[in-house]
């Protein structure tokens, strides 16, 4: 249908009067009144009805090139009233084209009351104006106070998770994988092989030293001493070259004292050869035994750590800061980043750099004992004095003193997700601390279920869980959600709390409705005087009772809580480390931790309810926290575990490297007594072996402790 046709019912059309049209088409006035005087005049200059739509526009009105708008309105309400049956029509073409808008798609047609103006339609898009810039405004077919423009889309970087494993990808897993090229297969080879060349080297100075071979045989003897020196120092020619180049670059470790022992022993051996004795190659061979050894030792360390970190989820930092509770600093736990530990974790740990030390003043001391020897018997003396100095001065296992602790607790830190940062750690975890338990450390999520309801008042069941509801979520009790999710699951309904009041550890109330609720264990309601019926002795629960009536009761089961026992296990036994309460949950008791948890509550301190507050409220400074590790698993058992290895291990590290100096100094003092009193028979290579070997017992027996954590 033609939009510009306008139809209207038969029935439903006026019949029109010489009345009617002198009414509508009569001269107006001032006044706005049509007046009949004028009817003639418009009768006679009048066209027929049924030819006004084609009728050429008044020479009055503006003339316009979109198409005529058609305005069909009730007569006003000064026009006289139309007789009783009739409708009136008033079409008012002049008004229409005065107020006809700029533009109007198409032929659309507006209907518009008399009296009431016509909507305004805003302008058309500029011209030259793009889509969504700046000179480009939306139209609308309302008008609106005010455009706002729509907000613009802000870039959201990615999520914790995703930047997380773009800083492992970049950090520890690239470590890592640079790691698994070089494997540890060839090192354990290594290890095996230099194991049997010690074994025969010992074996053949056990037979020296019982006499059992003969004369002819000596030179063959010392020819496979030398034999087996050599193929040892093969085997680490790794480290040896580690050693030499470090001494170019101006740093004297440990290799550099095993390099220049290898000089030393090569020297002694070709003048042994010559006079057919038997040369200090055993000793040599045990220190390469033990030099392949701690190399393992540190790759195997240094895979673990990168598995552990490449494999994160998330990424926690345990972190000392002070001013934690009385004055002492304690333990947190945020969030980590990466370069907390990569940072840190090739950095020489301050025992590492006392054994460098000592290693260079054990080389000057040699030989200064070498040149007195050498002075008082002979260049050959002097060689094989130095020989047996230098390696009295480096008992073998101080090669592994460092390395063995820190291997042995990174496998068991392996489990819980936990590595250590560097011996910056391992200094902020010492001293006195405490270390905050709260309820997710102690009764972490999914550990507690409700076992079973038992109601014994009569009231409506769904009240009373919605009291309870309410009062252990006001509690801030690890339990709410268990609560929330029973009365979310029965469509209960949640009420507001009006009062609450905590007593402690027992228990806690609130007002609800004008009616005194009391949530806590069987003690805690007796104790404030509400009658309990025989038989509702339940050791693990929630009671509830409402207006001094007992009402319910809610039996609790626990999972598996293993982790959480051997965590708390191993912070009290630390003797400077006390754990401290910082929960208010009423379940966590003494009595229920000594009980469920089987560890010696004397241990840990239970504050009162208003230190508990502060405490789960502290938030250190993270300018003055240091990271002592970092966990990729939540929860009390890795970060334990983490703050107590540390703890060990500096105990273990400062004790092994502190025993071995002591080692190497009473070698040096056998060599130069032996040499100042002319005794340098006694320097055989099977004393100077038992010297080796009595010093490895202490060393491995401190390496060991950091397994008991």
């Amino acid at each position: 249908m033609d939009e510009n046709d306008i139809r209207i019912p038969e029935e439903e059309l006026p019949e029109f009067t010489l009345e009617d049209i002198l009414r509508e088409f009569g001269s107006q006035s001032d006044d706005g009144l049509v007046h009949d005087d004028a009817a003639p005049e418009l009768l006679e200059d009048l066209p027929p009805l049924e030819l006004m739509a084609d009728a050429p526009p008044a020479e009055s009105a503006p003339v316009s090139d979109e198409p005529e708008v058609l305005v069909w309105t009730p007569a006003p309400k000064s026009a006289p009233a139309p007789e009783p049956g009739s409708d009136t029509i008033r079409i008012d073409t002049a008004r229409v084209r005065s107020q006809a808008p700029a533009a109007v798609s198409g032929d659309t047609q507006s209907f518009t009351p008399v009296g009431q103006q016509p909507p305004e339609i805003p302008d058309p898009t500029p011209e030259g104006a793009e889509p969504f810039s700046a000179g480009w405004e939306p139209q609308y077919d309302q008008p609106i106070d005010e455009y706002v423009p729509p907000e613009p889309i802000v870039f959201r970087p990615k999520n914790r998770l995703g930047e997380l494993k773009r800083k492992l990808m970049e950090g520890p897993e690239q470590r890592y994988y640079a790691l698994s090229e070089k494997g540890v297969g060839k090192l354990q080879i290594a290890l095996f092989v230099s194991v049997l060349i010690v074994a025969a080297a010992v074996f053949s100075i056990i037979l020296h030293r019982f006499n059992m071979v003969q004369e002819n045989r000596m030179r063959l003897l010392v020819f496979g001493e030398l034999f087996a020196m050599l193929f040892s120092a093969l085997l680490c020619w790794e480290r040896l070259a580690d050693g030499i180049g470090g001494l170019l670059r101006g740093r004297f470790t440990t290799d550099t004292l095993l390099a220049f022992s290898f000089i030393a022993c090569v020297a002694d051996g070709i003048f042994c050869l010559q006079q057919v004795k038997i040369p200090f190659c055993a000793a040599f061979c045990l220190e390469t035994l033990m030099c392949l050894w701690s190399e393992y030792q540190k790759r195997s360390t240094q895979l673990c750590q990168m598995d552990t970190l490449r494999k994160a989820t998330c990424l926690n930092r345990v972190s000392k800061a002070p001013d934690c509770h009385e004055g002492r600093p304690g333990f947190c736990v945020t969030e980590g980043q990466p370069e907390d530990f990569m940072d840190v974790c090739d950095q020489p740990t301050a025992p590492e750099r006392a054994i460098s030390r000592f290693a260079l003043a054990a080389l000057v001391l040699s030989a200064a004992i070498s040149v007195a020897a050498g002075l008082r018997g002979g260049l050959q003396v002097g060689v094989r004095t130095w020989s047996a100095a230098i390696l009295a001065a480096c008992p073998a296992t101080m090669l592994i003193s460092q390395t063995r602790p820190m291997w042995t607790l990174q496998r068991r830190l392996y489990r819980f997700g936990s590595v250590i940062c560097g011996w910056q750690g391992v200094k902020a975890a010492a001293g006195k601390a405490v270390m905050p338990l709260s309820d997710e450390d102690l009764l972490p999520g999914g550990s507690v279920k409700i076992n079973g309801v038992k109601f014994y008042s009569s009231r409506n069941p769904d009240t009373i869980i919605g009291y309870a509801t309410a009062v252990m979520t006001a509690s801030g009790s690890c339990l709410a959600p268990l609560f929330e999710h029973m009365l979310k699951s029965r469509r209960g309904q949640t009420f507001e709390i009006d009062e609450f009041k905590s007593y402690g550890d027992e228990g806690c109330g609130a007002i609800i409705c004008g009616e005194s609720v009391l949530v806590g264990t069987q003690e805690f309601l007796k104790r404030m005087g509400v009658e309990l019926p025989a038989g509702t002795r339940v050791n693990q629960a929630v009671y509830i009772s409402i207006d001094g009536e007992f009402a319910c009761v809610f039996a609790l089961a626990f999972g598996k809580l293993k982790g959480v026992s051997a965590g708390l296990a191993s912070l009290c036994g630390q003797r400077k480390l006390t754990p401290v309460l910082a929960s208010t949950n009423f379940l966590l008791s003494e009595s229920f931790i000594r009980g469920k948890y089987n560890v010696d509550t004397r241990r840990i301190a239970f504050p009162p309810v208003a230190d508990r507050e502060k405490l789960a409220a502290w938030q250190p400074d993270p300018e003055k926290a240091v990271p002592c590790a970092l966990t990729t698993q939540e929860g009390l058992t890795g970060a334990a575990f983490a703050v107590t290895g540390a703890r060990a291990l500096r105990i273990a590290s400062v004790a092994g490297a502190a025993v071995h100096i002591l080692g190497g100094l009473v070698g040096l003092a056998a060599v130069l007594i032996l040499t100042l009193s002319g005794r340098t028979d006694l320097m055989t290579p099977a004393n100077l072996l038992l010297l080796e070997l009595c010093w490895a017992v202490p060393g491995l027996m401190i390496s060991e402790w950091t397994r008991n954590i």
